[in-house]
């Protein structure tokens, strides 16, 4: 089993992927250009192993170690040690191209290089490197420390050792791996590009309001969240960059196509919780 992994990105993401890596007894290298990312994402996993304690997810021992294996990192050829490198930056081909060009510099001969990436092409993003056979999709769902479901993707060069090492790694850190092609949107963002457009559709024409949306689905459909409160809670940016990426790689499928509400609140900022606002307002 590969010991090191590195994390690019100290964001919701890359966070949350370190501190599942780091239960799970993994030494974790987290990098981020920027101090305050690196700093702010060590508090927010302080403070995610403190609510796992008082819940009883996890023991004080087992946060003292998570933290003592977590090392934040400025300098990107510092990942050179990782056996395991996972790709968390935000959801654009062109810089996770540049960031795997970069990688293909350092890194061993037989590292692992993963991509959190949620719908752009594992394929292509491998590429970029001399070892196309060790490049994988190793999709987490926000936020990491909770949900259960990795998508494990192929690339069209992934070779199966990097496939069957990645998968011990997801259930190693307490994950319910899946396996799927390289394919626009993956399994899960290609069935919920429907549910976060139809509502959206909904809402656009002034049938219901965004409530009364995802009120309906609740007490209807048995969904824990409403379409709006889970764009709100993943980021209306993050949506609608996957929205647009599964868009242009159908060659610009009518059914996947985003929508003008989603382009407005972008340029607003009005982004969901992070921002304290999105379809709802937060204190």
């Amino acid at each position: 089993m590969k010991k090191t992994v590195g994390i690019i990105g100290a964001g919701t993401m890359g966070g949350g992927i370190a501190q599942v890596a780091a239960l799970a007894g993994f030494d974790v290298l987290l990098h981020d250009v920027s101090g305050d990312a690196l700093k702010a994402s060590m508090e927010r996993i302080k403070g995610d192993l403190r609510k796992s304690m008082q819940t009883g997810r996890a023991t004080a021992s087992d946060a003292t170690g998570a933290l003592t294996r977590i090392r934040p990192r400025r300098e990107f050829n510092d990942l050179g040690a990782a056996d395991v490198v996972i790709e968390a930056a935000v959801e654009d081909l062109e810089v996770k191209k540049e960031i795997f060009r970069a990688l293909d510099q350092i890194v061993a001969p037989r590292a692992i290089l993963a991509t959190n990436t949620s719908s752009l092409s594992i394929t292509s993003i491998g590429s970029l490197t001399k070892t196309p056979e060790s490049v994988v999709g190793m999709h987490f769902f926000n936020p990491p420390a909770q949900m259960k479901l990795v998508e494990i993707v192929r690339g069209s060069q992934t070779s199966d050792e990097t496939v069957r090492t990645v998968y011990e790694m997801a259930l190693a850190m307490g994950k319910t791996p899946v396996f799927c092609s390289d394919t626009p949107g993956f399994i899960v963002n290609r069935v919920a590009r429907p549910f976060y457009g139809e509502a959206l559709r909904l809402l656009g024409e002034g049938t219901a309001t965004a409530e009364q949306i995802d009120r309906i689905v609740r007490l209807s459909g048995g969904f824990r969240m409403g379409p709006f409160e889970l764009m709100d809670m993943i980021g209306i940016d993050v949506n609608y960059a996957v929205t647009k990426s599964v868009y242009e790689q159908f060659f610009h499928e009518p059914r996947f196509r985003p929508h003008p509400i989603q382009r407005r609140m972008v340029e607003a900022g009005t982004l969901g919780r992070k921002t304290g606002l999105g379809f709802y307002r937060y204190e």
